[in-house]
């Protein structure tokens, strides 16, 4: 059960990470409101962001249940680990001041101030996109 559960928890991280990043969050912003289509993608960012620490906090848990010390010697454990570092760097230090942010910072305001939403969104988006890197090397190198 543990192999399943282990299994389901890293196809909806993983793969939410890369539908909601790469397919998702793209699709609103050229079909709706900037203003709307980044409200809704931040939600949804914060939402798999969840899911990637109930996933995270499994599956290293898992690593070292079954591989007990030796986990720390593998690849696979360390992705984990810098994935959930990520998720926990975006989820509780990024996002908040981005939404701090937000209500701030008018679009006029942000080239006369130096774009500080902008560049902790930029920030973020690379944070995300190493992240989703390394689940993918994760998927890819997956024990048979």
């Amino acid at each position: 059960m543990a192999n399943g559960l282990k299994n389901v928890l890293t196809t909806l991280w993983i793969g939410g990470m890369w539908i909601i990043g790469m397919v998702v969050a793209p699709a609103l912003f050229t079909s709706l409101d900037k203003a709307v289509a980044g409200m809704v993608a931040g939600k949804l960012f914060y939402v798999i962001g969840w899911i990637g620490i109930v996933a995270g906090v499994f599956l290293a848990i898992w690593q070292i249940w079954f591989n007990g010390l030796s986990a720390f010697k593998s690849l696979r454990l360390w992705l984990i680990l810098s994935m959930l570092l990520c998720t926990l760097i975006n989820q509780f230090a990024i996002f908040p001041l981005i939404a701090e942010l937000k209500p701030v910072v008018s679009n006029a305001a942000e080239g006369m101030f130096g774009g500080g939403l902008a560049q902790w969104h930029t920030i973020s988006s690379l944070i995300y996109l190493m992240q989703s890197i390394f689940g993918l090397v994760y998927i890819w190198s997956s024990e048979h």
